[in-house]
């Protein structure tokens, strides 16, 4: 009985005290805030995106000829220009076939100079009978004769020059060849990867059967990044939207980027569910830090820019949505007078830290920022103290701002 009495009278007094200890927080007594002072501010509304690295100006060199190769006359990492020799492949093969079918060439012409006396002769010839054949001094059987041979000699002499023009084409075929055995570089630029040795076997590529890649050649200015934007953020990216590009390896060095292009259509990226769009970004200064394609790099596309806005501090402003009527409310807290008064607000843009806003609040006017287990529980019009923290921040923040006026 003892101990039922006890736990009656205990919830009792529970149910009386709460009341009274919140009447005594409300009525008498404040709980410490930190606020922070409203002031116009640059916010930059932005989309992050990852992707990588890549080179837009970057060819990758195969050979036409199978062959071995005999020698490669640069270095990874070396600079190249256009129309520098960079490998050999072994031509002797086709050095001999291109010796072979110059020799049909000379063959062909010295076979049409022969053919050219023989029409010459048979002509002088038919000349000659023809005269006779007009005196009746031979029949008509001999005139046709030295006619149909004279007749065949220029069909004959027709050919030659048709079997010359043949190889004269197989020996440009050959000399075509044998001048793919030199791989030149196509473009200035570095030599990124080297993927053949000195003695190994150059295979070129068919039907389904990719050849042997030689090596890489890229221009280090062309590098960019391209990077996938979710489909709910593209509406807001539009070509020449400012950028800052973070490569993996140097994360606390940005190098400053514009989008240059959006793709079409949307698909899905390696190691995502969801459709984004590819966006390529031209870096600015590429050379800043040492960027190499391949890198894994994000982005952060500003989409929207507003310079000296007032703005309040994210976690300041209390959501609260109706999903019966669908009204979305956004309040704040601000100090007056040792009092919490909440506001509604409009708002804009916003970054990462900060929000706009559009209406219901002034520069100066102080809004409670937190504590978060504070400002949840804090109701309009409680009694509020700012803390000490805060305070000596905020006066930092505008001898700061004093400074820089002046």
């Amino acid at each position: 009985m003892n101990k039922k009495l006890m736990l009656i009278i205990g919830l009792v007094v529970l149910v009386v005290a709460v009341p009274l200890i919140n009447a005594r927080i409300r009525g008498t007594s404040s709980v410490e805030v930190e606020v922070e002072k409203l002031e116009p501010r640059v916010i930059e509304s932005s989309v992050l995106a990852s992707g990588k690295l890549v080179h837009e100006e970057e060819v990758k060199l195969s050979t036409e000829e199978i062959g071995k190769v005999t020698a490669i006359y640069v270095d990874e990492g070396q600079k190249v220009a256009r129309g520098e020799l960079v490998l050999q492949i072994d031509d002797q093969r086709l050095k001999a076939a291109v010796d072979q079918q110059q020799a049909s060439v000379r063959m062909q012409e010295i076979a049409i100079q022969r053919q050219q006396l023989q029409v010459e002769n048979l002509r002088t010839t038919w000349n000659r009978m023809k005269g006779l054949h007009e005196r009746n001094l031979i029949d008509e059987d001999s005139f046709a004769t030295s006619s149909n041979n004279l007749e065949i000699s220029e069909v004959d002499l027709m050919s030659s020059r048709e079997s010359l023009e043949q190889a004269r084409a197989q020996l440009e075929q050959q000399e075509d060849r044998l001048s793919k055995t030199r791989v030149y570089s196509p473009i200035d630029g570095t030599v990124t990867t080297l993927d053949i040795k000195v003695g190994e076997t150059a295979i070129s590529s068919s039907t389904n059967i990719p050849g042997s890649s030689l090596m890489t050649i890229a221009n280090p200015a062309s590098i960019h990044t391209e990077v996938n934007v979710d489909e709910a953020d593209i509406a807001n990216v539009e070509i020449g939207q400012k950028a800052r590009v973070f490569a993996i390896a140097y994360p606390d060095q940005p190098v400053e980027g514009v989008v240059e292009s959006i793709a079409v259509s949307a698909k899905i990226a390696e190691g995502q569910q969801g459709q984004s769009f590819a966006i390529k970004i031209r870096l600015l200064d590429p050379e800043k830090i040492t960027l190499r394609p391949g890198m894994t790099c994000r982005a952060e596309i500003f989409t929207a820019t507003k310079d000296g806005v007032l703005a309040a501090p994210i976690q300041a402003i209390l959501v609260e949505e109706d999903l019966t009527s669908d009204i979305v409310r956004r309040d704040v807290f601000v100090h007056r007078d040792g009092r919490a008064v909440k506001i509604s607000v409009e708002v804009g843009i916003a970054d990462d830290t900060y929000q706009e806003i559009v209406s219901g609040l002034s520069p100066g006017d102080e809004v409670v920022t937190g504590p978060d287990r504070v400002l949840r529980a804090l109701e309009d019009d409680d009694r509020i103290a700012i803390s000490e923290s805060a305070r000596d921040s905020n006066n930092r923040s505008a001898a700061r701002a004093t400074i820089v006026a002046e």
